[in-house]
């Protein structure tokens, strides 16, 4: 009966046993699940515009797609800096002392800011014209460092050609811009090779805060023909006072990219911030899954949108020639 009884509580034991190592693998294995970790990114944007908050929409937006959800298994802490240096630098600062497993740097500034920051958490950067020159990166093909992302570098000659062919008799174009950011530095040095080989004089017109926008645009009337606006956070931001003058002086504007143009410019073939975000999105998934930014290369939206506005159309009398107009998205 003693034997019995022994042999009975041993096989209890071992069945014990057997179950709670099973449920121990399980657990192993639910927690193990990459899909469920908890994931913590930082976002921090220079300015509120249409532009950069597309960006910011389409990047969480394929995050969304791809099972990570904020609330579930991904916790995002969305920082705005208001245009503002000394809010930005508190942001990165605070980003760099944090545990976060990724920062997109949305804009120049805010890359430069959290590059300067943190050189271990891995920085995803867009809406950025020229990482290199701005110092983010090595070189476009091998970063070299804990940043990569993508680059909204406009296609420039493409818009001053669209704007020869809207506006025939352009001879003097003025450019309006932030002298103080390295995005619009470049793009006006591009403008300016561009203008000269199609025989077209650059004006400029610089600004130091939103607030200048207005000003600098009515400094341009009379002395221009066209008004150039890059892909410059701060004149964006402020595109309704160009706009205002342009309509006003019946001055056409070529913007860098669509958002100005919904706003009342005449017309971009410019990027699409939305599927820019969408694009630094899927990067971001690469780095969740272990790839390092030093070895990711910067990557730049391959296709673009030719952009027009009626309004701006019918106001400024222009003529949009038939090829243009039938591959175009038209707006009011």
């Amino acid at each position: 009966m003693v034997k019995k009884l022994f042999a009975f509580g041993l096989s209890l034991l071992l069945l014990l046993s057997l179950v709670g190592c099973g449920a121990a693998k399980s657990g192993t294995s639910s927690t193990g699940n990459e899909d469920q970790k908890q994931l913590k990114i930082g976002i921090v944007q220079i300015v509120e515009h249409p532009a950069l908050d597309s960006a910011r929409e389409g990047f969480l937006e394929t995050l969304k797609k791809n099972g990570y959800e904020v609330g579930k298994n991904l916790t995002v802490d969305y920082q705005n800096a208001q245009g503002d240096q000394s809010i930005l630098q508190s942001i990165t600062q605070k980003f760099s002392s944090s545990k976060l497993d990724l920062v997109l740097a949305i804009a120049t500034p805010s890359a430069q800011a959290m590059a300067s920051a943190s050189t271990d958490i891995p920085i995803l950067i867009t809406a950025v014209t020229d990482p290199v020159e701005a110092k983010l990166v090595n070189s476009m093909d091998k970063p070299g460092k804990n940043v990569t992302g993508t680059t909204d570098m406009n296609p420039i000659k493409e818009q001053f050609e669209l704007m020869k062919t809207l506006v025939p008799t352009v001879k003097k174009v003025g450019v309006i811009y932030n002298a103080g950011e390295v995005n619009s530095q470049v793009q006006v040095a591009i403008a300016k090779k561009v203008a000269s080989e199609l025989g077209l004089e650059i004006v400029e017109a610089t600004v130091t805060t939103s607030a200048d926008v207005l000003q600098a645009s009515q400094s341009l009337i009379g002395k221009v023909d066209t008004i150039y606006v890059p892909t410059d956070n701060m004149v964006v931001s402020a595109a309704q006072s160009v706009v205002q003058v342009s309509h006003k002086n019946k001055i056409p504007i070529i913007s860098g990219e669509s958002s100005v143009v919904d706003k009342g410019a005449l017309a971009t073939i410019g990027i699409n911030y939305k599927n820019l975000g969408q694009q630094t999105g899927e990067m971001a998934l690469r780095v969740f899954k272990g790839e390092k930014p030093q070895e990711m290369p910067i990557e730049s939206q391959k296709d673009f949108d030719t952009v027009l506005n009626q309004t701006a159309i019918d106001l400024l009398g222009i003529t949009v020639p038939e090829d243009i107009s039938k591959k175009a998205i038209i707006v009011k």
